[in-house]
């Protein structure tokens, strides 16, 4: 009777644990545009821009983080020494060696085209009503135009 009152407080101490992590994994994401502890949209096209990149990669971070826990919990819970796993030998294996190398190679390609976009978008000054200089000399900050307008030192 203890012994099945034990395994049945596994049991709902792994489905508790599983469904909170999973409920924590999949909520935090779906705040995080509204947290006050992320970026805020911005008025112009670019600042707009910035926040989706910074959104879109948290999103690909937060996808890489469950899938790779995902795994880890899988592999802790199936392969443990009391069910009688034997541990693979995965010493000087090429193919795993290239895999997760080609893997995470493959991810920060993925996420450097829309970021050299952003990146190009924001160098791009051909279209710029007022150009700004903002010159930082230790504590303060002078700020001037290009077409001196006017001119400012804080």
């Amino acid at each position: 009777m203890a012994r099945q009152r034990r395994n049945l407080l596994k049991r709902l101490l792994t489905v508790h644990t599983g469904t909170g992590l999973a409920t924590a994994l999949v909520s935090q994401p779906l705040f995080a545009e509204s947290s006050k502890y992320n970026l805020t949209r911005g008025v112009t096209d670019i600042s707009n821009q910035v926040y989706d990149l910074h959104m879109l990669i948290f999103y690909i971070c937060c996808a890489i983080a469950a899938v790779v826990f995902g795994v880890m919990f899988y592999s802790i819970f199936k392969h443990r020494k009391s069910k009688g796993a034997v541990a693979a030998n995965f010493h000087e294996s090429t193919k795993v060696e290239v895999v997760w190398t080609v893997i995470p190679v493959i991810i920060l390609i993925l996420m450097a085209i829309p970021a050299t976009k952003t990146l190009v978008a924001m160098e791009d000054t051909s279209q710029s009503e007022i150009t700004i200089k903002i010159t930082g000399s230790q504590w303060k900050w002078h700020y001037a135009t290009l077409a001196k307008m006017w001119s400012s030192f804080h």
